[in-house]
């Protein structure tokens, strides 16, 4: 990872979260900017050993549903595609527009978390484990999906130093 200046008004958003103390009394040093249009998500994923294991993301524009799977197992990545049993997700989380999700301790390494690709989100499909707390999750509510953007804003521990960089010299270098 080599270091860049953020805009200023994406680094009022790093500073905002990285003062909750997120990041080990570090500050936040990624952002990842996605925008998410009706019908579309992202498949089941964990973020990886190359972040400090806490991802915060801010949603903006319209909500979503961000369903938490178990790990698979290696015998779930042998074989064709079509022939692995679609995973099912163990809960769900609705982000609704301008809130801010936490995933750390076991939510970050033991699950999985994923978006399916919907026009609408039914909230009756899945156990939403946050309903009660958000207003537009009324019983059997179904919501339709607008354009979404997220920041996902994290902690990148070991980054490269631009200034090594730009003093190597290439061996053609005279």
């Amino acid at each position: 990872m080599v270091p860049e200046q953020l805009p200023w008004w994406l680094q009022q958003w790093v500073d905002a979260v990285s003062s909750l103390g997120l990041f080990g009394g570090s500050q936040a040093n990624h952002v990842l900017v996605n925008e998410y249009r009706p019908g579309e998500g992202i498949m089941p994923h964990e973020d990886g050993p190359l972040y400090y294991p806490t991802v915060s993301t801010i949603s903006l524009g319209s909500h979503t549903i961000l369903d938490m799977y178990p790990l698979r197992g290696p015998e779930l990545d042998k074989g064709p595609q079509e022939e692995q049993p679609q995973p099912h997700p163990q809960f769900s989380l609705l982000l609704e527009p301008r809130s801010l999700l936490v995933l750390q301790g076991e939510a970050y390494t033991h699950l999985l978390h994923g978006i399916r690709p919907t026009l609408t989100d039914s909230l009756t499909e899945t156990p939403v484990a946050n309903a009660s707390a958000c207003p537009s999750a009324g019983p059997g509510a179904l919501l339709p999906r607008g354009t979404r953007v997220s920041l996902t804003i994290r902690r990148v521990p070991r980054v490269l130093r631009t200034s090594l960089l730009l003093s190597k010299k290439s061996p053609r270098t005279k």
